[in-house]
């Protein structure tokens, strides 16, 4: 183990107030926050805050716009497909509807037939 230097303790003593006496000259150095400098600092970082801002809420309108299109083609595909489903329903109750006249038709033939073949006996 060394044995005590008072000269190596003096220098870092020294040392460490010379870097605090440093540290303290560069805070008050500093700009003061009425300085015009720092106020046009201060005045361009709002600036660009509020076009980052701005840039954000279009996008945002742009992003809403596009789904607010994009729910429109659905609905608009959907009322389609409704439409061609109402029309094949319509189609397929007019055939029923047809198939059910012929049916009926071909019953009152048969009946004239037999009442044919009956007023004949």
């Amino acid at each position: 183990m060394k044995a005590f230097d008072p000269k190596n303790f003096n220098e870092r003593r020294d040392a460490a107030a010379a870097a605090k006496k440093a540290a303290l000259e560069k805070f008050r150095a500093q700009p003061k926050p009425d300085d015009p400098e720092v106020l046009a600092r201060i005045a361009e970082r709002k600036a660009i805050s509020d076009a980052r801002e701005a840039r954000a809420a279009e996008r945002e309108l742009i992003r809403r716009a596009e789904a607010e299109r994009v729910a429109a083609q659905e609905e608009a595909k959907r009322i389609e497909l409704a439409a061609i489903e109402a029309a094949k329903a319509a189609e397929k109750a007019a055939e029923a509807i047809r198939l059910r006249e012929l049916e009926v038709e071909r019953k009152k033939a048969r009946d004239a037939k037999y009442a044919a073949r009956k007023a004949r006996r």
